[in-house]
């Protein structure tokens, strides 16, 4: 196995006239991407960084984007990707624990880091993209540095979603990153030299795990700044090729599909890849219906991906026994998943309890923090906070977050199986499930529901669905209808904390007893 820079490097030599990265109506070919991309290595290294040496990023997905992807990877140094949208304190932290040594910001998103850099010792360098750009990087050498790379050698270090406290750090092997990517790939149809990828979603969280995989065979790399449904529906249509989409992203294409007046096709599509969060059934058959058989579905986590994944030949399928459509794939190849108790000791085929998962590609830790990492990475499986089982035909399924567990009046409520009932009623577009203080139970579920335009529906419609549905005890006591789109976390998935907190002002705690 090749590390990273390595198998890049050589895919560069072997397509060097191919077209390897557009965005709007520029492009570069493999020769010019990897030149440029050894101008950027260059630069870093002049500014006294060393290999190991951690680099922060802030940007949207652009030709300029590809420089510091290529640029870290022939350097040797360790992309930290920041997350447009987040905080500036969100952004210090991630610097911060990482101990980055610079920072590499497009002059757009200038503001949201102005000032950090006297907070942050170890960040000796801020170089701001800016209109002098172009000049500057061709300034640069566009000799090869070519450092050793060790396949222990740290190559990424990307954040957690953040959906409950502070970002934590995941740090990746050139070895862990090239077994991920193998593992990613291992269910989608062959990659060719014709074939494009859209970047829809930022190159700085999961589209970025397709990014390698079609550079090493020599494929298209287009990168799209900003999400527009129309656009990616013209270019799915058109260019075809491999995408990856959270749910959320799915949905605005379905629903924006909708509107079109002429119903567009896909005939150069491969592989719609959908994985961020748990797709509800009704989306997942309209998308279906859209693109035909494309779709791919695959589970894991920042800390171990992948570890189950289908395509549409079991997922929409008939198994005796499972219920493909409400699962999230099927355990790997390359993978082991347990459902593990309380005690951590492995449960029966069928038992709810904690997702346990061991891959190649996991990670090494958790960034500076010894302490979790002993949690959260027990005797070589990494232990996701997810709550699920597993079927006998090895299909997984999510009953929901372990730490978003409802407990009312001494009774354990998972928000997702309110969600999955709210989000099977018709015109329910999104749906949230949080626990909110009550003075009788302790907590009690509170709905959070988007309805498609034009749709009416009722709070008691709901509560009675639930009731009906699942029982009594489970219904929502509250149910809001909200006019714009759930709040979503900078990767986009849903931020159930923004939801709960104002329900939790004064209390000692977002847990509250009978």
């Amino acid at each position: 196995m090749l590390d990273v820079r390595s198998a890049m490097r050589r895919a560069a030599g072997f397509n060097r006239e191919r077209i390897a990265i557009v965005c709007g109506d520029r492009q570069f070919t493999y020769a010019q991407a990897w030149e440029r991309g050894l101008r950027m290595a260059n630069a870093l290294l002049a500014l006294g960084t060393k290999p190991g040496d951690r680099i922060a990023v802030l940007e949207d997905n652009c030709l300029e984007a590809a420089d510091f992807f290529l640029g870290t990877a022939a350097a040797n140094l360790v992309r930290v990707p920041l997350y447009k949208r987040n905080s500036k304190e969100a952004h210090g932290h991630m610097m911060r624990h990482t101990k980055c040594r610079v920072l590499v910001v497009s002059e757009e998103h200038m503001r949201e880091v102005e000032g950090l850099k006297e907070s942050l010792p170890d960040l000796k360098h801020v170089l701001v993209r800016g209109s002098d750009y172009e000049s500057w990087l061709a300034k640069q050498p566009a000799t090869d540095p070519n450092p050793t790379v060790s396949m222990n050698d740290y190559y990424v270090i990307r954040h957690s979603g953040g959906t409950t406290g502070v970002s934590k750090g995941i740090g990746f092997t050139h070895r862990e990153w090239m077994s991920m990517e193998r593992d990613w790939t291992h269910h989608l149809p062959p990659f060719s030299p014709s074939d494009f990828c859209i970047h829809a979603a930022p190159i700085s969280h999961g589209s970025g795990m397709l990014f390698v995989p079609v550079w090493l065979a020599g494929g298209c790399n287009m990168l799209e700044p900003k999400f527009d449904a129309k656009r990616v529906l013209d270019l799915l249509a058109t260019k075809g090729g491999y995408m990856f989409a959270v749910p959320t992203v799915v949905s605005d294409l379905v629903s924006t599909a909708k509107q079109m007046p002429t119903r567009p096709t896909f005939p150069k599509l491969k592989a719609l890849v959908v994985s961020g969060a748990p797709i509800r059934a009704q989306t997942a058959l309209s998308a279906r219906d859209l693109f035909g058989d494309k779709l791919y579905q695959m589970y894991g986590q920042t800390e171990a991906v992948p570890v189950a994944f289908m395509g549409p030949a079991e997922w929409f399928a008939e198994v005796p026994g499972s219920d493909p459509i409400s699962s999230v794939g099927r355990v790997m190849p390359f993978a082991e998943i347990e459902i593990r108790g309380d005690d951590n000791k492995p449960l029966p085929t069928g038992e709810v309890g904690e997702i346990a998962v061991r891959c190649d590609g996991q990670m090494s830790s958790i960034w500076d923090d010894p302490e979790l990492t002993a949690q959260r990475l027990i005797d070589g499986w990494v232990l996701t906070r997810d709550v699920g089982r597993l079927d006998e035909n090895g299909y997984l399924y999510l009953v929901d977050r372990k730490d978003d567990m409802i407990i009312s009046g001494g009774f354990n409520i998972w928000p997702a199986e309110l969600e999955i009932v709210i989000a099977a009623m018709r015109g329910v577009r999104e749906v949230a499930v949080v626990g909110i203080p009550d003075a009788r139970w302790g907590e009690t579920p509170a709905a959070f529901v988007v309805l498609e335009p034009g749709v009416d529906m009722s709070a008691d419609a709901v509560i009675r669905e639930c009731a009906e549905r699942l029982g009594s005890y489970k219904k929502p006591s509250r149910v809001e209808f909200l006019s714009e789109p759930l709040p979503r976390t900078p990767v986009g998935k849903i931020l159930r904390k923004a939801l709960r907190e104002p329900f939790w002002k004064g209390h000692k705690s977002s847990i509250s007893g009978v």
